[in-house]
């Protein structure tokens, strides 16, 4: 590690630990610059696994409830991005496993006839050329449907790796699992992307299950809101 980066992450650390303090004061600027910085890995960790923007929504104010009326257990052996990560996706796992022991057999097969539907999410590019913009989404709808049909496995360490790009070692730590099978599913993750797209669709990534404008700002409020009504800040 090169001493600049270790200047960055140590800036970092103290920005973080200057926050989670203001926030324990309940300084709601500190709430909202948490929230602002971690919005989108939060939702893309979430709906890897619930495979529904709704859903995923609803684990990611879920993860800042918990996290921000938990804030004395934070103990900065990890950075915050990193505890709420592991929150978001404990709270996941817990809901997708509830929600298996409620599956019916009429559940699997509405869900599997539903199952190739596209889902759509909203566009985020800039670019101003309709043609290239209307291409490029299509792109993303394709991408983002071969990914919800990858087994959930798959798909969740795909997302952490390939999408927010998670260290190996991170992404190990977070799904209790050892480093080889991370790389192990990554690799099988991208073999059947491959196999269902056949194409270059690598630069795409980073537009997938975009999370900003909107979509941030609504989360973003209604965890304030509850925090405002739950401990009258």
């Amino acid at each position: 590690m090169t001493q600049s980066t270790v200047q960055r992450t140590a800036g970092t650390l103290a920005g973080e630990r200057n926050l989670v303090e203001r926030a324990k004061s309940g300084d709601q600027s500190a709430f909202r610059a948490i929230m602002e910085q971690n919005n989108r890995r939060l939702y893309r960790v979430a709906r890897a696994v619930m495979k529904d923007d709704t859903e995923a929504e609803d684990v990611v104010q879920e993860t800042y409830l918990r996290a921000f009326f938990n804030l004395s257990k934070f103990r900065g052996e990890s950075s915050l991005t990193t505890w709420l990560t592991r929150i978001a996706l404990n709270e996941a796992l817990g809901r997708k496993r509830k929600q298996r022991a409620m599956v019916t057999l009429e559940t699997v097969e509405t869900a599997q006839e539903t199952s190739a539907q596209i889902i759509k999410f909203p566009a985020m590019t800039t670019e101003t050329d309709p043609e290239r913009s209307a291409a490029q989404h299509e792109i993303r709808k394709l991408l983002e449907r071969a990914m919800d049909a990858l087994p959930e496995p798959f798909r969740v360490v795909f997302v952490m790796r390939d999408v927010e790009e998670i260290s190996i070692e991170e992404a190990a730590t977070h799904l209790g699992i050892r480093p080889e099978t991370v790389k192990t599913r990554l690799y099988r993750a991208r073999r059947l992307l491959r196999q269902s797209l056949g194409g270059q669709l690598a630069s795409t990534l980073k537009d997938t299950f975009p999370f900003a404008g909107a979509r941030c700002a609504r989360i973003t409020e209604a965890v304030l809101s509850r925090l405002r009504k739950d401990s009258g800040l």
